[in-house]
């Protein structure tokens, strides 16, 4: 979008936060790149230059704004929303990998050289993967920084940096401010807030496009938690994660503009993948006026998109994870799949402290669960072959359902595994790997909506009517599965 200048200079003249994360405004005058819905005055458009991401504006010499800090933006909606290798190597930069294996590691994970990937993500965002996950270690300084009382050196090396002189310089050229002026002057904004209030607990807010739903994203995940690893408690909801250097506890709330969280980890080093993951979890990258413009457009859909706009898909913190869970739910209840997962946790996952709740367990991993005793599970004879098969493949290797997965690569890789029909392929595919184009025709709740609507309600008519629906139909599920009265469509009391 960054090179249609018109529409930029339209977006910031309006200060439209819907843009906010699309692309980036820089200043020639005063040396600074702002988000489109920066407070200030908006500079004239003989002084912008548009650019597509942060790294890119950090790259040819600009700051961040001081005052719509545009670091903290939400993330760009394209990312989560297409499947080619540039997209796929942002969803692994936000996850860390290259701060873990360097770029021949993201090249690797994607089948490209390194050439290849660092000619494409120039050419899409200015920016090579180096620079893109400089620009994230900054983001992530600064939130140490400000929210706790970590000295300086841990925050440096906490944020991926290989030393503190190159952390310090960063922070001074991004944010034209030492680490230290940064966390005065964070002290000043929230004199009744210092860093560190909780000890070992780092508070802050992930921001997203409006509007946004609340009622079937967390009522989802509420009614389908799984005993030990998730919960519902003070209007949050709270699960363990298993993250690359240990592990921590997230508690999520909805509130006006914003998703309060509160992260509590066992190694400051996995902050920017925690989030990541969190966001990813909520689909707060979402672009929800794209999503509800067309959805809107089928009179059948319009009356649910008018009455709650800005549904998200809700997603899973681990796809791996999720991969399981969906097996165990194959043709029982939600309170029987909670039931499975509940047991299958408290006899492999790793058990965890909670001071401030009563979660227990992480959910224990693909390796732990392939030396499982297949008689152990209380589960019908085929479908323990379908679970010991996907977590045989999941440790070997075999398949990956990492954020830099092919979709359709995974889904021919699913889809070839005893037990696994189109629904389990098609919910692994919407709610794990996050394809937004996933569809469930054959789900019996949609189904049931389809025909209350006055939409086919068979699963060939209904695919055909949704293709106008495309490249958004895992939305028109929520929408769909919103016409039911089921808990997972309300917030829990």
């Amino acid at each position: 979008m960054h090179t249609d200048t018109e529409r930029c200079v339209r977006a910031v003249q309006s200060k439209d936060a819907r843009f906010d994360g699309w692309f980036f405004t820089a200043v020639r005058t005063t040396g600074i790149y702002c988000r489109p819905s920066c407070p200030a005055v908006p500079p004239k458009p003989e002084n912008m230059t548009f650019y597509p991401s942060a790294a890119a504006c950090q790259q040819a010499g600009y700051r961040a704004c001081k005052r719509c800090r545009p670091d903290t933006s939400p993330g760009s909606p394209e990312w989560n929303a297409r499947a080619d290798a540039v997209a796929r190597a942002m969803r692994l930069i936000r996850d860390g990998v290259v701060d873990r294996e360097g770029v021949p590691g993201l090249a690797a994970r994607l089948g490209y050289s390194t050439r290849q990937i660092e000619r494409q993500l120039r050419a899409e965002l200015g920016a090579g993967p180096l620079a893109l996950a400089r620009a994230q270690r900054a983001q992530t300084a600064r939130l140490l920084i400000e929210t706790t009382p970590l000295p300086m050196a841990d925050i440096a090396f906490a944020s991926g940096f290989s030393s503190i002189r190159t952390f310090n310089d960063t922070v001074r050229e991004v944010f034209a401010l030492t680490p230290g002026e940064l966390r005065t002057r964070a002290a000043r904004r929230s004199p009744g807030a210092a860093p560190g209030q909780t000890p070992g607990v780092i508070t802050l807010r992930l921001p997203y496009r409006t509007p946004l739903t609340p009622g079937n994203l967390f009522g989802h995940l509420a009614a389908t938690a799984v005993p030990g690893v998730e919960e519902w408690r003070d209007g949050a909801y709270r699960r363990t994660l298993t993250l690359p250097y240990g592990h921590g506890i997230v508690a999520l709330a909805p509130q006006p503009g914003h998703i309060a969280c509160r992260l509590s980890l066992t190694d400051h080093r996995d902050l920017t993948i925690a989030i990541s993951r969190c966001r990813w979890m909520l689909d707060l990258d979402a672009d929800p006026a794209a999503v509800d413009d067309r959805l809107r457009a089928d009179p059948a859909l319009a009356p649910l998109v008018d009455k709650e706009p800005g549904r998200r898909v809700p997603r899973t913190v681990d796809a791996a994870e999720f991969a399981v869970r969906a097996v165990l739910g194959q043709q029982v209840s939600t309170a029987a799949a909670r039931t499975h997962a509940g047991r299958l946790v408290a006899a492999h996952g790793q058990p965890v402290d909670d001071p401030e709740g009563g979660l227990t367990h992480l959910f224990p991993p693909p390796r732990r669960l392939a030396a499982l005793d297949p008689e152990s599970l209380a589960l019908p004879r085929s479908r323990r072959t379908t679970l010991t098969t996907l977590v045989a493949a999941l440790a070997d290797g075999t398949l990956s359902l990492d954020p830099g997965s092919d979709w359709g690569h995974a889904r021919h890789q699913l889809a070839a595994l005893p037990g696994f029909g189109p629904w389990t392929v098609d919910v692994i595919a919407m709610r794990a790997l996050g394809d937004p184009d996933a569809f469930l025709p054959t789900d019996l709740g949609i189904r049931r909506a389809a025909a209350e609507l006055g939409l086919p309600s068979t699963p060939a008519a209904l695919t055909a009517r949704a293709a106008a629906w495309r490249p958004w139909r895992a939305y028109a599920v929520q929408y769909l599965w919103a016409a039911d009265s089921h808990p997972i469509n309300f917030l829990p009391v």
